[in-house]
């Protein structure tokens, strides 16, 4: 019970974050950036209502669309945010009636917005939830067109940016398209650059068993041996690979320069590691 509770905590302050983004930031710009507020903002340029009870009704429709096509892939959590984020906004619609730029330029208002929305949705990106909208729009085209859910997210987005050319001016078209690119790219930063891992893979002529004596015993990180043979030469030689994070890797980089400068070393980027158990004794016990 605590736990949901600090769930539902998390998730209420999460939505206010990205709801203060779209209200102080996306309105004042007038910029549709990638999201179904940025669309509400297009919409209420020719239907007579907020653009929160505009963000609404788009949420519930989408919501109702996602239950009849996807069946029950959209948990609590995601019907939840859907309807606390236009609350919120027309909360501070009624608040701030009077609400303008803070920053006087629609360019940095589309700054603002994109680095403090990143911030709410990747907290419910690590929660397994979502703000709606644009994902549920997402997840349709993947299962019905079988489009992977990332191109399905950027060319909903794009759509979305691109509708503003019904009602503003080019400059605000292209902000608007600049805008949902810079926040695919922030969004990622925030969501997997945070965990971001290398995966280094070593191959050392002379001092394998003492760079993974260092890796094991001094980095305290964990390494794995293969047998690697070379298809010019057909020499044998182990290569050793470890998973490390951005301090692991700087220390083991400093390290290798130094004693074995001659190494060779590849390197990877690592977002998702999981743990498949064989069997139910694998299973970690709590």
């Amino acid at each position: 019970m605590g736990k949901t509770i600090r769930e539902l905590l998390v998730m209420t302050g999460a939505t206010l974050i990205v709801a203060a983004a779209v209200f102080f930031f996306l309105v004042p710009s007038h910029a549709a950036v990638s999201s179904i507020s940025g669309l509400a903002i297009v919409l209420s340029n020719v239907i007579p209502l907020s653009v929160s009870a505009i963000t609404m009704a788009l949420n519930i429709a989408l919501l109702v669309v996602g239950f009849l096509l996807c069946g029950h892939e959209f948990g609590f959590k995601t019907v939840y945010t859907s309807i606390l984020l236009p609350v919120f906004i027309g909360v501070f619609e009624i608040l701030l009636p009077d609400n303008g730029s803070l920053t006087g330029d629609a360019m940095l208002d589309v700054a603002c917005y994109i680095f403090v929305v990143s911030i709410g949705i990747s907290i419910l990106f690590n929660m397994n939830a979502s703000s709606g909208g644009l994902d549920i729009v997402a997840k349709i085209l993947n299962k019905y067109l079988h489009m992977d859910l990332g191109k399905a997210m950027g060319m909903s987005g794009m759509l979305v940016a691109l509708s503003s050319a019904f009602v503003y001016d080019k400059k605000t078209v292209v902000l608007s398209v600049l805008g949902t690119y810079l926040n695919g790219i922030v969004l990622d930063h925030f969501i997997f650059g945070q965990n971001m891992k290398r995966r280094v893979c070593i191959i050392s002529k002379d001092k394998e068993e003492e760079i993974c004596e260092w890796i094991l015993h001094t980095l305290k990180s964990g390494a794995t041996i293969y047998e690697a043979k070379g298809a010019y030469d057909g020499i044998v030689r182990n290569e050793i690979i470890t998973i490390v994070d951005r301090n692991e890797y700087q220390k083991l980089m400093q390290y290798i320069t130094k004693e074995d400068p001659a190494a060779f070393i590849t390197v990877y980027n690592v977002n998702d590691m999981r743990y498949i158990p064989k069997s139910r004794e694998d299973v970690p016990q709590h």
